[in-house]
C-alpha cells in the first residue's frame, strides 16, 4: 500500500507551508501492535511529517518523523505500516494530542476527542481573561 497518495501529499504540503494548528490528514498504524500517527504537516523536503506519535508506550507526544523511516519499517509475516483508508478526523492536531494525553493513547472516540476540545476551549478563554487589554 502507498502510505501518501499525490493528493494527501500536496495537503500535507500546504498544511506544512502555512503552519497552524491543523486538522490531521493521514492516520499511519502498525497492523500487528499499538503504534500510531497522526500527521497533520509535511515540510518541504517530502520527507519530514508532523503530527502526533504514539509508539505504544502510554506517552504520545507531538513531533516530527521521517516518512522514509515509517516507509521501511518490516514487521513480521512480511507487513509493514499501513494508512488507515478509513481515517477522517473532525479536530485539529491540538484536540487529538490532548485526548492522547489524557488518556495516554492516541484516541478517536468522539466523547473523548469533544471533551479535550472543552479542555482546551476552556483554558484558551481563561487565558485571554487574564491576559492584559
Amino acid at each position: 500500500m502507498e502510505l501518501l497518495t499525490a493528493a494527501l501529499r500536496a495537503r500535507l504540503l500546504a498544511n506544512g507551508a502555512n503552519p497552524r494548528d491543523h486538522v490531521p490528514v493521514v492516520k499511519f498504524f502498525n497492523p500487528l501492535g499499538a503504534a500510531a500517527w497522526l500527521i497533520s504537516e509535511c515540510d518541504a523536503d517530502g520527507d519530514t511529517l508532523f503530527g502526533l506519535a504514539d509508539l505504544g508506550f502510554g506517552c504520545p507526544e507531538l513531533g516530527s518523523v521521517s516518512l522514509a523511516e515509517i516507509a521501511a519499517v518490516r514487521l513480521p509475516l512480511g507487513l509493514r505500516i499501513e494508512r488507515d483508508l478509513h481515517f477522517a478526523a473532525k479536530h485539529p492536531l491540538s484536540v487529538h494530542a490532548e485526548a492522547a494525553r489524557r488518556h495516554g493513547q492516541i484516541t478517536e472516540h468522539p466523547g473523548h476527542l469533544d471533551d479535550a476540545a472543552a479542555v482546551l476551549a476552556r483554558e484558551a478563554a481563561a487565558s485571554r481573561s487574564r491576559s492584559p487589554p
